[in-house]
Protein backbone atom coordinates (compact mmCIF):
# COMPACT_ATOMS: atom_id res chain seq x y z
CA UNK A 1 0.00 0.00 0.00
CA UNK A 2 2.81 2.40 0.93
CA UNK A 3 4.60 1.62 -2.32
CA UNK A 4 1.45 2.26 -4.38
CA UNK A 5 0.82 5.51 -2.51
CA UNK A 6 4.41 6.62 -3.13
CA UNK A 7 4.18 5.87 -6.84
CA UNK A 8 0.85 7.70 -7.12
CA UNK A 9 2.24 10.70 -5.29
CA UNK A 10 5.29 10.84 -7.52
CA UNK A 11 3.18 10.51 -10.66
CA UNK A 12 0.97 13.36 -9.43
CA UNK A 13 4.02 15.57 -8.82
CA UNK A 14 5.42 14.81 -12.27
CA UNK A 15 2.06 15.53 -13.89
CA UNK A 16 1.74 18.85 -12.09
CA UNK A 17 5.30 19.69 -13.09
CA UNK A 18 4.52 19.06 -16.76
CA UNK A 19 1.30 21.05 -16.63
CA UNK A 20 3.08 24.06 -15.12
CA UNK A 21 5.72 24.01 -17.85
CA UNK A 22 3.13 23.73 -20.64
CA UNK A 23 1.09 26.63 -19.25
CA UNK A 24 4.21 28.77 -18.94
CA UNK A 25 5.15 28.03 -22.59
CA UNK A 26 1.64 28.65 -23.94
CA UNK A 27 2.12 32.44 -24.47
CA UNK A 28 5.21 31.75 -26.58
CA UNK A 29 3.25 29.36 -28.79
CA UNK A 30 0.55 32.01 -29.21
CA UNK A 31 3.16 34.54 -30.33
CA UNK A 32 4.56 32.01 -32.80
CA UNK A 33 1.08 31.45 -34.28
CA UNK A 34 0.57 35.20 -34.60
CA UNK A 35 3.87 35.60 -36.43
CA UNK A 36 2.89 32.94 -38.95
CA UNK A 37 -0.34 34.78 -39.74
CA UNK A 38 1.67 37.96 -40.34
CA UNK A 39 4.13 36.19 -42.64
CA UNK A 40 1.33 34.85 -44.82
CA UNK A 41 0.49 38.43 -45.80
CA UNK A 42 3.90 38.95 -47.44
CA UNK A 43 4.53 38.53 -51.20
CA UNK A 44 6.63 35.37 -50.94
CA UNK A 45 3.71 33.45 -49.45
CA UNK A 46 1.20 34.32 -52.13
CA UNK A 47 -0.27 32.01 -54.71
CA UNK A 48 0.44 32.50 -58.38
CA UNK A 49 1.65 36.05 -58.82
CA UNK A 50 1.98 36.67 -55.08
CA UNK A 51 0.33 39.12 -52.75
CA UNK A 52 2.35 42.17 -53.75
CA UNK A 53 3.66 44.81 -51.36
CA UNK A 54 1.25 47.14 -49.58
CA UNK A 55 1.81 50.00 -47.14
CA UNK A 56 1.14 47.63 -44.25
CA UNK A 57 3.48 44.88 -45.40
CA UNK A 58 6.21 47.42 -46.23
CA UNK A 59 5.91 48.76 -42.68
CA UNK A 60 6.22 45.19 -41.37
CA UNK A 61 9.39 44.65 -43.41
CA UNK A 62 10.91 47.93 -42.23
CA UNK A 63 10.07 47.39 -38.55
CA UNK A 64 13.47 45.80 -37.71
CA UNK A 65 15.19 49.13 -38.43
CA UNK A 66 13.46 50.52 -35.34
CA UNK A 67 13.15 47.37 -33.26
CA UNK A 68 16.76 46.11 -33.33
CA UNK A 69 18.26 49.35 -31.88
CA UNK A 70 15.58 49.35 -29.17
CA UNK A 71 16.28 45.75 -28.16
CA UNK A 72 20.06 46.22 -28.15
CA UNK A 73 19.69 49.38 -26.06
CA UNK A 74 17.61 47.47 -23.50
CA UNK A 75 20.16 44.63 -23.47
CA UNK A 76 23.03 47.05 -22.87
CA UNK A 77 21.28 48.72 -19.94
CA UNK A 78 18.83 47.31 -17.41
CA UNK A 79 18.14 44.07 -19.30
CA UNK A 80 21.75 43.05 -19.80
CA UNK A 81 21.28 39.59 -18.24
CA UNK A 82 18.41 38.81 -20.63
CA UNK A 83 20.67 38.78 -23.69
CA UNK A 84 21.24 35.45 -25.41
CA UNK A 85 19.03 32.48 -26.17
CA UNK A 86 18.59 31.12 -22.65
CA UNK A 87 20.17 27.73 -23.33
CA UNK A 88 23.68 28.79 -22.19
CA UNK A 89 22.21 30.02 -18.90
CA UNK A 90 20.29 26.76 -18.52
CA UNK A 91 23.42 24.71 -19.18
CA UNK A 92 25.35 26.78 -16.65
CA UNK A 93 22.59 26.26 -14.08
CA UNK A 94 22.73 22.50 -14.65
CA UNK A 95 26.49 22.55 -14.11
CA UNK A 96 26.16 24.74 -10.99
CA UNK A 97 22.61 24.37 -9.56
CA UNK A 98 23.33 26.89 -6.81
CA UNK A 99 23.40 29.59 -9.50
CA UNK A 100 19.98 28.65 -10.90
CA UNK A 101 17.85 31.03 -8.76
CA UNK A 102 19.89 33.95 -10.13
CA UNK A 103 20.38 32.80 -13.74
CA UNK A 104 16.80 31.54 -14.14
CA UNK A 105 15.00 34.10 -11.99
CA UNK A 106 11.51 35.23 -12.87
CA UNK A 107 12.73 38.72 -13.75
CA UNK A 108 15.39 37.54 -16.19
CA UNK A 109 13.02 35.00 -17.75
CA UNK A 110 10.25 37.55 -18.31
CA UNK A 111 12.71 40.04 -19.78
CA UNK A 112 14.12 37.42 -22.16
CA UNK A 113 10.64 36.33 -23.25
CA UNK A 114 9.64 39.95 -23.85
CA UNK A 115 12.69 40.56 -26.03
CA UNK A 116 11.99 37.39 -28.02
CA UNK A 117 8.30 38.21 -28.43
CA UNK A 118 8.96 41.72 -29.74
CA UNK A 119 11.64 40.41 -32.10
CA UNK A 120 9.39 37.63 -33.38
CA UNK A 121 6.44 39.94 -34.07
CA UNK A 122 8.87 42.15 -35.98
CA UNK A 123 9.51 39.08 -38.20
CA UNK A 124 13.08 38.39 -37.10
CA UNK A 125 14.20 34.96 -38.39
CA UNK A 126 14.45 33.41 -34.92
CA UNK A 127 13.55 30.01 -33.53
CA UNK A 128 12.10 29.57 -30.08
CA UNK A 129 13.91 26.65 -28.45
CA UNK A 130 16.05 29.05 -26.40
CA UNK A 131 13.09 30.75 -24.70
CA UNK A 132 11.05 27.56 -24.13
CA UNK A 133 14.07 25.71 -22.70
CA UNK A 134 14.68 28.61 -20.31
CA UNK A 135 11.01 28.72 -19.32
CA UNK A 136 11.00 25.02 -18.48
CA UNK A 137 14.21 25.31 -16.47
CA UNK A 138 12.92 28.42 -14.69
CA UNK A 139 9.68 26.66 -13.75
CA UNK A 140 11.67 23.73 -12.34
CA UNK A 141 13.83 26.12 -10.29
CA UNK A 142 10.83 28.07 -8.98
CA UNK A 143 8.92 24.92 -8.00
CA UNK A 144 11.91 23.51 -6.12
CA UNK A 145 12.35 26.83 -4.31
CA UNK A 146 8.68 26.97 -3.34
CA UNK A 147 8.37 23.29 -2.42
CA UNK A 148 11.84 21.95 -1.50
CA UNK A 149 10.48 18.41 -1.08
CA UNK A 150 9.07 18.31 -4.63
CA UNK A 151 10.59 15.25 -6.37
CA UNK A 152 13.17 15.28 -3.58
CA UNK A 153 14.95 12.17 -4.89
CA UNK A 154 15.84 14.05 -8.08
CA UNK A 155 19.07 16.02 -8.00
CA UNK A 156 18.75 19.78 -8.67
CA UNK A 157 20.70 19.51 -11.94
CA UNK A 158 18.48 16.67 -13.15
CA UNK A 159 15.33 18.56 -12.18
CA UNK A 160 16.46 21.61 -14.16
CA UNK A 161 17.34 19.44 -17.17
CA UNK A 162 13.95 17.71 -17.07
CA UNK A 163 12.20 21.08 -16.85
CA UNK A 164 14.22 22.39 -19.79
CA UNK A 165 13.33 19.32 -21.85
CA UNK A 166 9.67 19.68 -20.93
CA UNK A 167 9.81 23.25 -22.21
CA UNK A 168 11.07 21.93 -25.53
CA UNK A 169 8.26 19.34 -25.55
CA UNK A 170 5.67 22.04 -24.88
CA UNK A 171 7.07 24.36 -27.53
CA UNK A 172 7.31 21.75 -30.29
CA UNK A 173 4.79 19.11 -29.13
CA UNK A 174 7.54 16.50 -29.32
CA UNK A 175 8.23 14.56 -26.09
CA UNK A 176 10.75 12.16 -27.64
CA UNK A 177 12.74 15.09 -28.99
CA UNK A 178 12.75 16.53 -25.46
CA UNK A 179 14.03 13.33 -23.88
CA UNK A 180 16.82 12.97 -26.42
CA UNK A 181 17.78 16.64 -25.97
CA UNK A 182 18.10 16.09 -22.22
CA UNK A 183 20.36 13.08 -22.72
CA UNK A 184 22.27 14.15 -25.81
CA UNK A 185 22.89 17.82 -25.00
CA UNK A 186 22.01 18.93 -21.48
CA UNK A 187 23.35 16.05 -19.38
CA UNK A 188 25.57 14.25 -21.88
CA UNK A 189 24.93 10.86 -20.25
CA UNK A 190 22.06 8.39 -20.20
CA UNK A 191 20.74 8.08 -16.67
CA UNK A 192 18.27 5.21 -16.67
CA UNK A 193 16.38 6.29 -13.49
CA UNK A 194 15.74 9.66 -15.14
CA UNK A 195 14.13 8.32 -18.32
CA UNK A 196 10.61 7.63 -17.11
CA UNK A 197 10.25 10.83 -15.01
CA UNK A 198 11.51 12.89 -17.96
CA UNK A 199 9.11 11.12 -20.31
CA UNK A 200 6.13 11.65 -18.02
CA UNK A 201 6.82 15.36 -17.60
CA UNK A 202 7.52 15.85 -21.32
CA UNK A 203 4.46 13.89 -22.45
CA UNK A 204 2.17 15.82 -20.09
CA UNK A 205 3.64 19.12 -21.29
CA UNK A 206 3.27 18.10 -24.95
CA UNK A 207 -0.31 16.83 -24.51
CA UNK A 208 -1.48 20.04 -22.84
CA UNK A 209 0.38 22.06 -25.46
CA UNK A 210 -1.47 20.12 -28.15
CA UNK A 211 -4.81 20.75 -26.44
CA UNK A 212 -3.96 24.46 -26.40
CA UNK A 213 -3.37 24.53 -30.15
CA UNK A 214 0.15 23.31 -30.90
CA UNK A 215 -0.23 20.89 -33.87
CA UNK A 216 0.81 17.27 -33.52
CA UNK A 217 2.47 17.21 -36.95
CA UNK A 218 3.51 20.81 -37.59
CA UNK A 219 4.28 20.32 -41.30
CA UNK A 220 1.44 17.91 -42.04
CA UNK A 221 1.62 14.16 -42.59
CA UNK A 222 3.62 13.08 -45.60
CA UNK A 223 3.42 9.63 -47.09
CA UNK A 224 6.62 9.16 -49.04
CA UNK A 225 7.06 5.52 -50.04
CA UNK A 226 10.59 4.71 -51.20
CA UNK A 227 12.71 1.54 -51.26
CA UNK A 228 15.32 1.52 -48.49
CA UNK A 229 18.27 1.51 -50.89
CA UNK A 230 16.91 4.51 -52.79
CA UNK A 231 16.51 6.37 -49.51
CA UNK A 232 20.14 5.77 -48.58
CA UNK A 233 21.45 6.72 -52.02
CA UNK A 234 19.48 9.98 -52.03
CA UNK A 235 20.26 10.81 -48.39
CA UNK A 236 24.02 10.58 -48.92
CA UNK A 237 24.55 13.60 -51.23
CA UNK A 238 21.85 15.58 -49.45
CA UNK A 239 23.45 14.84 -46.10
CA UNK A 240 26.84 15.98 -47.34
CA UNK A 241 25.71 19.34 -48.75
CA UNK A 242 23.04 20.21 -46.19
CA UNK A 243 25.29 19.09 -43.33
CA UNK A 244 28.13 21.27 -44.58
CA UNK A 245 25.80 24.25 -44.91
CA UNK A 246 24.41 23.59 -41.43
CA UNK A 247 27.97 23.45 -40.08
CA UNK A 248 28.81 26.67 -41.93
CA UNK A 249 25.77 28.33 -40.36
CA UNK A 250 26.88 27.25 -36.87
CA UNK A 251 30.48 28.35 -37.45
CA UNK A 252 29.42 31.76 -38.75
CA UNK A 253 27.02 32.19 -35.84
CA UNK A 254 29.70 31.42 -33.24
CA UNK A 255 32.27 33.64 -34.96
CA UNK A 256 29.86 36.57 -35.40
CA UNK A 257 28.59 36.25 -31.83
CA UNK A 258 32.13 36.51 -30.47
CA UNK A 259 32.86 39.48 -32.75
CA UNK A 260 29.68 41.29 -31.65
CA UNK A 261 29.96 40.73 -27.89
CA UNK A 262 31.59 44.00 -26.94
CA UNK A 263 30.39 46.05 -29.90
CA UNK A 264 26.69 45.48 -29.24
CA UNK A 265 27.18 46.67 -25.64
CA UNK A 266 29.36 49.73 -26.36
CA UNK A 267 27.37 50.99 -29.35
CA UNK A 268 23.92 49.42 -29.21
CA UNK A 269 22.09 52.03 -31.27
CA UNK A 270 24.67 52.17 -34.06
CA UNK A 271 24.96 48.39 -34.42
CA UNK A 272 21.24 47.99 -33.91
CA UNK A 273 20.62 50.28 -36.87
CA UNK A 274 23.12 48.38 -39.04
CA UNK A 275 21.62 45.00 -38.17
CA UNK A 276 18.06 46.28 -38.48
CA UNK A 277 18.75 47.58 -41.99
CA UNK A 278 20.27 44.20 -42.87
CA UNK A 279 17.22 42.25 -41.67
CA UNK A 280 14.82 44.61 -43.45
CA UNK A 281 16.85 44.41 -46.66
CA UNK A 282 16.61 40.61 -46.62
CA UNK A 283 12.85 40.80 -46.06
CA UNK A 284 12.40 43.22 -48.96
CA UNK A 285 14.66 41.37 -51.39
CA UNK A 286 13.11 37.98 -50.68
CA UNK A 287 9.51 39.15 -50.44
CA UNK A 288 9.48 38.06 -46.80
CA UNK A 289 10.92 34.57 -47.32
CA UNK A 290 13.81 35.43 -45.01
CA UNK A 291 11.55 36.32 -42.09
CA UNK A 292 10.12 34.25 -39.27
CA UNK A 293 11.46 31.02 -37.84
CA UNK A 294 10.98 29.16 -41.12
CA UNK A 295 7.98 27.02 -40.25
CA UNK A 296 5.65 28.98 -42.52
CA UNK A 297 8.19 28.69 -45.33
CA UNK A 298 8.43 24.91 -44.91
CA UNK A 299 4.64 24.57 -44.94
CA UNK A 300 4.52 26.57 -48.16
CA UNK A 301 7.12 24.46 -49.98
CA UNK A 302 5.51 21.21 -48.77
CA UNK A 303 1.99 22.38 -49.64
CA UNK A 304 -0.10 20.31 -52.04
CA UNK A 305 -0.99 23.57 -53.78
CA UNK A 306 1.45 25.36 -56.07
CA UNK A 307 2.99 28.28 -54.19
CA UNK A 308 5.39 31.08 -55.09
CA UNK A 309 8.04 29.55 -52.83
CA UNK A 310 7.78 26.18 -54.57
CA UNK A 311 8.42 27.89 -57.90
CA UNK A 312 11.41 29.72 -56.43
CA UNK A 313 12.90 26.59 -54.88
CA UNK A 314 12.48 24.65 -58.14
CA UNK A 315 15.16 26.80 -59.81
CA UNK A 316 18.82 26.49 -58.69
CA UNK A 317 19.37 30.26 -58.51
CA UNK A 318 16.17 30.71 -56.55
CA UNK A 319 17.17 27.94 -54.15
CA UNK A 320 20.61 29.50 -53.70
CA UNK A 321 18.99 32.84 -52.94
CA UNK A 322 16.80 31.25 -50.26
CA UNK A 323 19.83 29.49 -48.75
CA UNK A 324 21.75 32.77 -48.52
CA UNK A 325 18.78 34.51 -46.91
CA UNK A 326 18.27 31.71 -44.39
CA UNK A 327 21.99 31.70 -43.46
CA UNK A 328 22.47 35.44 -43.02
CA UNK A 329 19.03 36.31 -41.66
CA UNK A 330 19.12 34.40 -38.34
CA UNK A 331 22.79 35.24 -37.69
CA UNK A 332 22.11 38.99 -37.60
CA UNK A 333 19.82 38.98 -34.52
CA UNK A 334 21.28 35.89 -32.82
CA UNK A 335 24.85 37.21 -32.96
CA UNK A 336 23.59 40.44 -31.41
CA UNK A 337 22.33 38.49 -28.41
CA UNK A 338 18.64 38.90 -29.19
CA UNK A 339 16.93 35.89 -27.55
CA UNK A 340 15.81 33.16 -29.89
CA UNK A 341 16.79 29.78 -31.20
CA UNK A 342 18.58 28.16 -34.10
CA UNK A 343 16.70 24.86 -34.46
CA UNK A 344 13.99 26.17 -36.79
CA UNK A 345 16.41 28.31 -38.85
CA UNK A 346 18.83 25.38 -39.26
CA UNK A 347 15.96 23.08 -40.15
CA UNK A 348 14.76 25.52 -42.82
CA UNK A 349 18.26 26.10 -44.15
CA UNK A 350 18.72 22.35 -44.51
CA UNK A 351 15.39 22.01 -46.29
CA UNK A 352 16.39 24.63 -48.88
CA UNK A 353 19.74 22.87 -49.37
CA UNK A 354 18.08 19.47 -49.74
CA UNK A 355 15.61 20.90 -52.21
CA UNK A 356 18.48 22.24 -54.31
CA UNK A 357 20.20 18.83 -54.40
CA UNK A 358 16.92 17.09 -55.27
CA UNK A 359 16.35 19.49 -58.15
CA UNK A 360 19.89 19.08 -59.52
CA UNK A 361 19.73 15.27 -59.32
CA UNK A 362 16.15 14.98 -60.56
CA UNK A 363 14.81 13.55 -57.30
CA UNK A 364 11.46 14.15 -55.66
CA UNK A 365 11.42 17.64 -54.12
CA UNK A 366 9.62 16.59 -50.93
CA UNK A 367 12.21 13.89 -50.24
CA UNK A 368 15.04 16.37 -50.72
CA UNK A 369 13.38 18.82 -48.35
CA UNK A 370 12.78 16.27 -45.59
CA UNK A 371 16.25 14.70 -45.80
CA UNK A 372 17.73 18.20 -46.01
CA UNK A 373 15.92 19.24 -42.82
CA UNK A 374 17.53 16.33 -40.98
CA UNK A 375 21.00 16.95 -42.39
CA UNK A 376 20.93 20.73 -41.91
CA UNK A 377 19.75 20.56 -38.31
CA UNK A 378 22.16 17.77 -37.39
CA UNK A 379 25.01 19.63 -39.12
CA UNK A 380 24.31 22.80 -37.17
CA UNK A 381 23.67 21.24 -33.75
CA UNK A 382 25.59 17.93 -33.95
CA UNK A 383 22.58 16.31 -32.30
CA UNK A 384 21.57 13.61 -34.82
CA UNK A 385 19.30 11.62 -32.48
CA UNK A 386 17.32 14.68 -31.45
CA UNK A 387 17.09 15.66 -35.11
CA UNK A 388 15.64 12.30 -36.17
CA UNK A 389 13.02 12.38 -33.40
CA UNK A 390 12.05 15.95 -34.31
CA UNK A 391 11.79 15.54 -38.09
CA UNK A 392 9.66 12.41 -37.76
CA UNK A 393 7.37 14.37 -35.46
CA UNK A 394 7.18 17.26 -37.91
CA UNK A 395 6.14 15.23 -40.95
CA UNK A 396 4.52 12.20 -39.31
CA UNK A 397 6.13 9.76 -41.74
CA UNK A 398 8.21 6.79 -40.61
CA UNK A 399 8.41 5.29 -44.10
CA UNK A 400 11.59 7.26 -44.74
CA UNK A 401 13.35 6.49 -41.46
CA UNK A 402 16.33 4.89 -43.24
CA UNK A 403 17.02 8.01 -45.25
CA UNK A 404 16.46 10.26 -42.24
CA UNK A 405 18.98 8.35 -40.17
CA UNK A 406 21.54 8.45 -42.98
CA UNK A 407 20.97 12.16 -43.66
CA UNK A 408 21.23 13.07 -39.97
CA UNK A 409 24.36 10.97 -39.43
CA UNK A 410 26.13 12.29 -42.52
CA UNK A 411 24.97 15.83 -41.75
CA UNK A 412 26.32 15.69 -38.20
CA UNK A 413 29.66 14.34 -39.45
CA UNK A 414 30.12 16.90 -42.24
CA UNK A 415 28.91 19.76 -40.05
CA UNK A 416 31.56 18.89 -37.51
CA UNK A 417 34.23 19.40 -40.16
CA UNK A 418 33.42 23.11 -40.11
CA UNK A 419 32.32 23.59 -36.47
CA UNK A 420 34.17 21.11 -34.30
CA UNK A 421 32.55 22.22 -31.02
CA UNK A 422 28.77 21.73 -30.62
CA UNK A 423 27.16 25.09 -31.21
CA UNK A 424 25.32 25.41 -27.89
CA UNK A 425 28.53 24.65 -25.99
CA UNK A 426 30.48 27.13 -28.10
CA UNK A 427 27.90 29.85 -27.46
CA UNK A 428 27.87 29.03 -23.74
CA UNK A 429 31.66 29.36 -23.64
CA UNK A 430 31.42 32.79 -25.29
CA UNK A 431 28.82 33.90 -22.78
CA UNK A 432 31.11 32.93 -19.90
CA UNK A 433 34.16 34.57 -21.50
CA UNK A 434 35.26 37.95 -20.08
CA UNK A 435 34.00 40.93 -22.05
CA UNK A 436 36.67 43.17 -23.55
Amino acid sequence: MLVATGIAGRALQLTGFGLCVALACWPLNLVDDRVESLLLRLPAYGRGGGNGWSATTLAMALAPIVVVPLLLWLQSHGWRRAAGSGIPDTMAAIEAPESAPDRLSGTVTIQRLTLWSVASVALFPLGREGPVVQVGAAVATALRQRWPRLLRDMEPSALIAVGAGAGLAAGFNSPMMALVFIVEELLGVLRAPLIWPALVVSVVAAVLSGMLGQPQFALGQLNLVMPELDQLLQALPIGCLAGLIGGLFARMLVHCTGWMLSRRTRQPLRWGLVLGVGISALLLVGGGAGGGDGEALLKAVLSSETTTLQTTLAHPLGALGLIVQRIIGPILPLAAGIPGGLIDPALTLGAMSGGLVADLLGHQLEVGIVFGMAAGLAGATQLPLMTIAFVIRLVGDQNIIYGLVMAAAVGAFTGRLLQNQPVYHALAALQRAPRR
